[in-house]
C-alpha cells in the first residue's frame, strides 16, 4: 500500500503589521508664542504680529493659539510683560548680584551696550518696542514703566556714592540716556572709540560739582 500523503501544515497567516506610532509633537508653550511674536515684532513691526502669521511660522493651527490666549491683545500684553521681566527685573537682579559695590554696578550698567550679540539683540527689541509705543498706549505705558524702573535703580547707585537725591536722579537720567543712545548708535566710532566714550562718561558722571 502506498503511504498516505502527509498533510502539509498550513502556512501561518500573516498578522497585519502594527503601524509604528509617530512621536507626538510637543505642544507649544505660551512662551513659544511670546518669543515668536517678539521676533515678528522686531523683524516686521507690530502690524504683522497676528495670530495667522504666528501659527504659520510655528507650523500649528490657529486653534493652538487660543488654547493659551484669549485674544491677540492678551498675547501683546504677555510680550510686554516678558520684555520687562527679562530686560529690567532680571537684568537689575544680575547687576546687583554681580557686585555689592555701587561703582562697579554703575560700570556694569555703562558696559551693557558692549556685550556682543546679546546687546545687539536687546537693542533691536528696544527699538521695535519704542516704535510700537509711539502709536499704542499699552506699549507706551510698559516702556515708560521700564524706563522709570531702570532710572530709579541707577539713581540708587549714585545715592550710595554720596550724591543728593535730586542730583542722583539727574545723573541717573544722563547715564541711562547714554546707555540707550550708545545701544542704538553702535556704528558710531570704532570699538576703541566707544570704550573711550564709556570711560569718559563714567568720569564725568562721578565728578562732584562745585556750586
Amino acid at each position: 500500500m502506498e503511504e498516505p500523503a502527509r498533510r502539509l501544515p498550513k502556512p501561518a497567516r500573516a498578522r497585519p503589521g502594527r503601524r509604528r506610532a509617530e512621536p507626538a509633537r510637543p505642544s507649544l508653550t505660551p512662551e513659544a508664542w511670546v518669543d515668536a511674536a517678539t521676533e515678528v515684532l522686531v523683524d516686521q513691526g507690530i502690524d504683522h504680529v497676528r495670530v495667522d502669521v504666528l501659527a504659520t511660522q510655528l507650523g500649528v493651527t490657529r486653534g493652538s493659539f487660543y488654547w493659551h490666549f484669549r485674544d491677540r491683545e492678551e498675547l501683546l500684553r504677555r510680550v510686554l510683560q516678558a520684555w520687562r521681566e527679562r530686560s529690567t527685573e532680571q537684568l537689575t537682579a544680575r547687576l546687583e548680584s554681580a557686585s555689592a559695590e555701587p561703582r562697579e554696578q554703575l560700570r556694569d550698567v555703562l558696559s551693557l551696550p558692549f556685550r556682543g550679540r546679546a546687546a545687539q539683540r536687546a537693542a533691536r527689541i528696544e527699538l521695535a518696542l519704542r516704535a510700537w509705543a509711539r502709536r499704542d498706549a499699552m506699549a507706551r505705558h510698559a516702556v515708560d514703566e521700564a524706563d522709570a524702573s531702570r532710572i530709579g535703580y541707577i539713581a540708587q547707585l549714585f545715592s550710595a556714592l554720596g550724591f543728593g537725591v535730586a542730583e542722583a536722579r539727574a545723573r541717573a537720567f544722563l547715564a541711562y540716556s547714554y546707555v540707550v543712545g550708545e545701544s542704538q548708535m553702535a556704528a558710531q566710532g570704532s570699538a576703541t572709540q566707544r570704550q573711550q566714550r564709556a570711560r569718559f562718561v563714567e568720569r564725568l558722571l562721578l565728578q562732584f560739582l562745585v556750586d
